[in-house]
């Protein structure tokens, strides 16, 4: 039998009603109302932000969560450093973008140490430019960027224009990814044979630039002659690295024995003790490398033995003025390749113990 459609309508009226009166009764009524579970209408993804507050049900009724009030002055705390004894102690500090906030300290030796609240020689002054800013090479111990500001403003008054200064430490000091051995604890400092121009660099030109070399010609050479190029070199050079290793800060200034022997000549006063800090060195012959004594305060800071007595221009510069320095006694063959002996890199482990919390402090 086919029931007419208006007649299935009309008998499932009642029961619709009935269900309908149901509904409204349980959740009318309080004492039900906690059973009946109304689900919450969350947003969309495409309604869904950062300041949507989340939501909890609460007697069937959706209520917005309360965020979680942040204290005052609260900072997220970062992951701690995890150092490896064993690891190279280049990849640590040659990563470190920033000082410690640590009192200053120059930390350990020369070369095996490490710096604690380093300051940044501004990449320009009245009388000095930065180079090589890539490098984040220019920080030092606070007593090292005070001595070459007072550098830079002695300077024009030897007749040198101002000062390009090159490499001094890492922010944290410690091993370098390349380059030196030593610059690690903030007190050395790389100043160019070249002056200052009357214009400021562009960051572009810092890169690109090279120093001068002083030398006459290669050094390697049996007989050759070991002085400097005088079409290079001046009076001017000799002034102001006289003016550099007079300061009572200075332990001893790094130069090419040909830059030496110059000086030596120079210098025709009797007061020729300023002579006793410039030390002959291999390489050194683009720009004269300033090493100052371990400031007050740096406790565990070891200062090299003092140079030996005398001006240095005697025995000892002819040494390194001869053949012996710089002639290998058993040269490779023709067409043979130097060997070149890589050393280990520095372990974390040979520096000062304190030069793990110098790594670790913010």
């Amino acid at each position: 039998m086919v029931m007419d459609w208006r007649s299935a309508a009309s008998n499932l009226k009642p029961a619709l009603i009935a269900c309908a009166g149901a509904a409204f009764f349980v959740l009318s009524t309080p004492s039900l109302a906690a059973v009946v579970p109304v689900p919450a209408v969350k947003p969309t993804s495409a309604e869904q932000t950062d300041d949507t507050p989340s939501l909890k049900v609460i007697a069937g009724t959706p209520v917005p969560a309360r965020k979680r009030a942040v204290p005052e002055g609260y900072v997220a705390s970062k992951p701690e450093l995890v150092l490896y004894p064993d690891f190279p102690a280049k990849n640590y500090f040659g990563a470190a973008n920033g000082p410690a906030s640590l009192k200053a300290r120059a930390i350990g030796s020369y070369a095996k140490g490490c710096l604690a609240g380093g300051t940044v020689l501004p990449a320009d002054g009245p009388t000095w430019q930065a180079m090589r800013l890539s490098r984040n090479r220019n920080w030092g111990h606070p007593e090292l960027i005070a001595y070459l500001k007072d550098l830079a403003a002695d300077a024009p008054k030897v007749g040198w224009n101002g000062l390009l200064v090159g490499d001094l430490a890492q922010p944290r000091g410690g091993p370098m990814l390349s380059g030196h051995a030593s610059h690690q604890i903030g007190l050395d400092a790389d100043i160019w044979l070249r002056e200052m121009p009357n214009r400021r660099l562009s960051t572009e030109e810092r890169e690109q630039i090279s120093a001068i070399s002083m030398l006459k010609g290669p050094l390697d050479v049996k007989g050759a002659d070991r002085r400097v190029d005088l079409n290079k070199w001046t009076d001017v050079h000799a002034r102001l690295i006289r003016r550099a290793a007079s300061d009572k800060r200075v332990a001893r200034i790094f130069v090419n024995p040909t830059i030496k022997k110059a000086l030596c000549e120079f210098e025709k006063d009797q007061n020729r003790a300023w002579l006793r800090k410039i030390r002959p060195w291999w390489g050194h012959h683009y720009h004269f490398h300033v090493r100052l004594s371990c400031p007050a305060g740096s406790v565990g800071c070891k200062n090299q033995n003092p140079p030996p007595p005398g001006d240095g221009c005697g025995e000892h510069l002819t040494y390194w003025l001869s053949d012996e320095p710089w002639v290998p006694k058993n040269p490779p063959k023709k067409g043979e390749k130097p060997k070149v002996v890589k050393k280990r890199p520095m372990a974390l482990a040979a520096l000062p113990r304190d030069c793990r919390t110098v790594l670790k402090a913010n």
